[in-house]
């Protein structure tokens, strides 16, 4: 009698094991690119998953039984969690599978939020952002009407500023804080990097502009905000700009801007009217650095000396988007920009734009930059590929 009370119990303990591997889904990820995949970002939705609530979603690896470090996104602000994002790592010509399970709050994994950005009132009005590998800021319109009246510390510009940090941790904060209490305290390097990249009128790094014969023409300051996310693998937020003339032809332009743990990187979602195409461009500072270009992987790049160590630049965008580039030197302060000239599409375009400190100990030389440019290239236009079984 006892052995056929053990032979149940067994039974429905290998039942109850069946049942919750068919409950199981499976993400199956494919590489079909002869590089290691990482440090890209899958976006998983309630839809492609077939559930109602991705918060009690956890994703593990199957090979090695890890979970995996995800975060949630509410994209439309409605208070309802709609992608789940999460980094596989995939061998060159393979595909790795993960499953997707319920999990609770306390046993997800927990990561820094590397991936942040804020508006900074206590700055004027900067909107800055930045990952484990670099950070930005753009300039709002209070900046604006400072310079336009004359009033010192105002920014006339809708330049992209890089802040060239070289530490993994968050830095956004403790800058601006000790900017606070001590002026000038960020132009300073304390052992973590410093904002010492001039962008006055200039594209910094991947402003855009619009081309009309053989004047370019810029917008102003952002005039709106919202922060959509923050997190360990990503931040993105929106911008708006008032309304702008190009040459006679009036511009309407908004973007969405996000970057991803692990990328140099920044992707502007740009919407745009009145014009087919536009330039995003990288300011040339001195011009005693050297432009490259690659049109087959549609990027350009500038390698430049930069106060005592050296600074590449670039902006790389899908391939459909990509018409050439150029180099536009002048005489007038701040003007000397290399620029990609992209096509708008349905009144949308998308490009990425980002740079590498030396200092950072990220990549050493130009021919190490532009190797990283090459794969970023071939990454975005062969996506990994996501199924669901």
């Amino acid at each position: 009698m006892r052995i056929y009370k053990l032979l149940y119990v067994l039974l429905i303990v290998f039942l109850s094991g069946c049942s919750q591997k068919k409950a199981d889904k499976i993400i199956v990820v494919k590489n079909t690119l002869n590089i290691e995949r990482t440090f890209e970002t899958v976006e998983l939705t309630k839809a492609f998953l077939g559930v109602d609530d991705l918060s009690t979603i956890g994703i593990r690896d199957i090979e090695t039984n890890k979970l995996q470090i995800t975060q949630m996104v509410d994209i439309d602000d409605d208070g309802v969690f709609d992608q789940l994002l999460f980094q596989p790592k995939i061998a060159p010509k393979s595909e790795k599978k993960y499953a997707v399970i319920q999990i609770t709050e306390k046993e997800k994994p927990k990561a820094m939020d590397y991936c942040y950005s804020r508006f900074i009132p206590e700055r004027t009005d900067d909107y800055a952002w930045e990952n484990n590998r670099v950070a930005f800021r753009v300039f709002g319109p209070v900046a604006q009407k400072m310079a336009e009246d004359g009033i010192k510390g105002g920014t006339l510009s809708s330049g992209v500023d890089a802040w060239l940090k070289k530490v993994e941790y968050p830095i956004i904060n403790k800058w601006y804080k000790e900017n606070d209490e001590n002026i000038g305290s960020y132009h300073i390097d304390h052992g973590e990097g410093l904002d010492n990249f001039h962008v006055g009128i200039s594209r910094g790094v991947g402003g855009i502009a619009v081309k009309k014969d053989s004047t370019y023409y810029y917008s102003k300051n952002f005039i709106k905000w919202k922060t959509i996310t923050t997190g360990p693998l990503r931040t993105r937020f929106y911008l708006e700009y008032a309304n702008w003339d190009a040459g006679g032809n009036q511009i309407t332009e908004s973007k969405i801007v996000s970057l991803d743990y692990g990328s140099n990187l920044s992707k502007f979602e740009t919407k745009i009217e009145g014009t087919k195409t536009i330039s995003v461009g990288l300011t040339l500072h001195e011009k005693d650095g050297e432009v490259s270009g690659n049109n087959e992987n549609a990027w350009v790049s500038y390698w430049q000396p930069h106060k005592g160590s050296e600074l590449g630049t670039a902006i790389l965008t899908p391939k459909k988007y990509f018409i050439n580039h150029e180099t536009y030197h002048t005489d007038n302060v701040d003007e000397s920009n290399a620029y990609i000239n992209l096509k708008v599409i349905d009144n949308e375009v998308t490009y990425y734009a980002g740079f590498t400190w030396k200092e950072s100990e990220q990549f050493a030389t130009k021919q190490e930059w532009e190797a990283y440019l090459k794969l970023f290239s071939k990454k975005i236009n062969m996506p990994i590929e996501v199924t669901l079984n």
